[in-house]
């Protein structure tokens, strides 16, 4: 299972993955944090995304999704990242911290913490 952050699960259902995020992608089941949900929809209403998050085939999407719930665990893991700023970057890195599911990200910061697992 992979891990999959807000940007990364937008290029997929956009078509805009690069290679090798495709084939890693295209091995695996995909799971996402809880708050890359509430990330998109807050994207969506700022527009800085178009997209209709009440389309019926988005919707089909999310829900084959594994999605990991925001636990105390989770919470209590994010001090000991060396990452800090986007306090959603930094639930979806303890996240995979926690559950050792290596992610799929572009962020720089998130690939420069050690302690998160990353997709390769």
């Amino acid at each position: 299972m992979l891990g999959l952050d807000t940007h990364i699960l937008l290029y997929a259902l956009t078509g805009e993955l690069g290679r090798k995020e495709e084939a890693l992608l295209s091995r695996q089941r995909w799971s996402i944090s809880s708050i890359v949900l509430w990330e998109i929809s807050k994207l969506a209403e700022l527009g800085r995304i178009e997209v209709d998050l009440d389309d019926p085939e988005l919707n089909r999407i999310l829900s084959r999704l594994h999605v990991w719930p925001i636990t105390w665990t989770i919470c209590r893991s994010i001090r000991k990242l060396d990452l800090r700023g986007d306090p959603a970057d930094e639930i979806i890195a303890a996240t995979s911290v926690v559950h050792r599911v290596p992610l799929v990200t572009r962020d720089r910061q998130i690939r420069a913490c050690a302690a998160v697992p990353l997709a390769t």
